[in-house]
């Protein structure tokens, strides 16, 4: 690892898994489905692969319609037929994920350091401004940044280019935090330092590069940039 605090000036953040907590799916498929982790699971997961086919074949769709699809193969696969107003509710969950505990504090202590912060997100723009709105951090941020602007999804290093580009920041002055190990390594690639957010303790991906900086919540960020 080799993380520079001298050469940050922005930090941008991803938002599902990293800001706000997508474990709410979970609670969501609860009355509804016999398996509700497994299904959330494979929802996710699910999600995931389809942005990375999406960036091969030229198949973009605004996340929240690949999301929809994610879930509607996780519920075949497990043999749930629910109704489209169902699928529907559970996809709104999106729409108010909570946040986690590190969050806001942690924002609001970048923001006062001098920091500018952003959130660079799969998440089309509605996506974001609701999950914004509903975490209670538009104060501490300076702006979304979705993949829906370049219509390409992480990791791919257009979406971080126009990211810099956005926040008026040279690349390499950028500190990328994400809880996703694609994400990292993306963003590390197009020329980002990338932090990992761990909450969890897991192992890191023996695949890639190593992050620049790992780290349990966003306070140990502040403490690196200090």
């Amino acid at each position: 690892m080799s993380f520079d605090p001298e050469r940050v000036r922005t930090v941008t953040f991803d938002s599902y898994g990293t800001l706000v907590d997508v474990d709410a799916a979970e609670r969501a498929l609860a009355d509804a489905v016999d398996d509700p982790v497994s299904v959330s699971r494979l929802w996710r997961t699910r999600s995931l692969e389809y942005t990375f086919v999406a960036n091969q074949i030229n198949a973009y769709q605004p996340f929240y319609e690949v999301n929809r699809d994610a879930l509607e193969y996780a519920l075949a696969a497990h043999d749930a037929d629910l109704s489209a107003e169902t699928r529907d509710e559970i996809l709104a969950v999106y729409h108010e994920l909570d946040v986690f505990d590190d969050v806001r504090d942690g924002l609001a202590e970048l923001r006062d350091a001098g920091y500018e912060c952003y959130v660079v997100s799969n998440g089309d723009p509605e996506m974001l401004a609701s999950m914004v709105d509903h975490a209670g951090i538009e104060g501490a941020i300076e702006g979304t940044i979705s993949a829906h602007e370049v219509r390409t999804f992480k990791p791919d290093a257009e979406l971080y280019r126009h990211a810099a580009a956005r926040t008026g920041t040279p690349i390499d002055e950028i500190a990328h935090v994400a809880a996703g190990w694609f994400d990292v390594l993306g963003a590390i690639h197009a020329g980002m330092q990338g932090v990992w957010l761990d909450r969890a303790g897991s192992p890191w991906e023996p695949f890639g590069a190593e992050p620049d900086l790992e780290i349990a919540s966003i306070r140990e960020l502040v403490d690196a940039l200090a």
